[in-house]
């Protein structure tokens, strides 16, 4: 029994990474662009998983230390280390955050049948932000919703979003900040 889709011949797109030696996947729709680690601005007083900002083509975006906001250890950069740069849903608002990790590895196609349900873990133990556990030969990955792993918390993001009002915004929004700022 799979947990996406009862399609068993739909293909899903995943853009798999590694964060501290294991293996995980996000749906590729909500990934912009992959980046090499550039400088990044830390900003006082953020949370611990909030790396800093950085300017991508003049805007200022949050970037978040995957790993860190997953519970893990801080990233250790590497020359493989990158930014996913993803487009997520905060409030209701269309966001583009950066992500931090290990490497990316590639895009891979997953069958609904290749990817099993999230495991039960306890009534305690929050896996809503995990849709799913993909096969990859003997190994699995974890399957992310990056929508739910980004916006758990959602005070210390509503911090990152106050650096930058328009990162806030729905795209009607800023299209008509746009025409208002144009005449």
């Amino acid at each position: 029994m799979t947990a996406l889709t009862p399609d068993e011949n739909k293909s899903n797109q995943y853009l798999t990474f590694t964060l501290r030696d294991e293996d995980f996947a996000i749906d590729i729709a909500k990934v912009r662009e992959v980046l090499d680690v550039t400088t990044m601005t830390k900003i006082p007083q953020m949370p611990s998983f909030i790396s800093g900002v950085i300017n991508l083509r003049g805007n200022v975006v949050p970037v978040l230390d995957l790993g860190c906001r997953l519970g893990m250890d801080p990233v250790v950069p590497t020359k493989n280390t990158c930014v996913m740069i993803v487009e997520t849903t905060i409030d209701e608002h269309v966001v583009s955050m950066g992500t931090v990790a290990d490497s990316v590895q590639m895009v891979l196609d997953l069958q609904a049948s290749e990817i099993e349900e999230v495991p039960r873990m306890g009534t305690n133990i929050n896996t809503d932000f995990i849709n799913g556990m993909g096969r990859q030969g003997e190994k699995f990955l974890v399957i992310l919703n990056i929508d739910k792993v980004l916006s758990q918390g959602g005070e210390d993001l509503a911090l990152c979003l106050d650096l930058n009002p328009a990162l806030a915004s729905d795209p009607a929004t800023q299209a008509a900040e746009g025409a208002t700022a144009a005449v």
